[in-house]
């Protein structure tokens, strides 16, 4: 019912920023509260940020805040993750994600995008 394709990831080197976007296709993105995920080899799919279905409410990782941004355009069912002052520790795969309701819990999202890769150099 939805695809999300995740998009813009890349290397970056550190202090850098980046843009990520998530395309949706199917069902409109306005009747989803979207995450964005991300995991890194051997440890666990880790929360990074959410946005309401509205978009005015937000929340983030405490390892995130003040760094990275949320938003959406529903009208273009597109998410995006703007990602500034990169540090070597956001390093990982990031993953987009819809649910019905806002939550810090992967079990919570019902589609998922493939993962783009993004890699801060130091």
């Amino acid at each position: 019912q939805v695809q999300l394709v995740e998009s813009g990831g890349g290397l970056v080197q550190a202090g850098g920023s980046l843009r990520l976007s998530c395309a949706a296709s199917g069902r409109t993105l306005s009747s989803y509260t979207m995450g964005w995920f991300r995991q890194t080899p051997g440890k666990e799919r880790e929360f990074v940020a959410l946005i309401s279905r509205l978009g005015i409410s937000k929340n983030y990782a405490d390892s995130v805040k003040g760094r990275f941004t949320i938003s959406r355009d529903n009208a273009k069912n597109t998410v995006y993750l703007q990602m500034n002052d990169l540090k070597p520790e956001d390093t990982a795969v990031y993953f987009c994600a819809a649910g019905y309701d806002p939550s810090w819990f992967q079990q919570d999202y019902l589609y998922w995008g493939h993962g783009t890769q993004v890699t801060v150099s130091s």
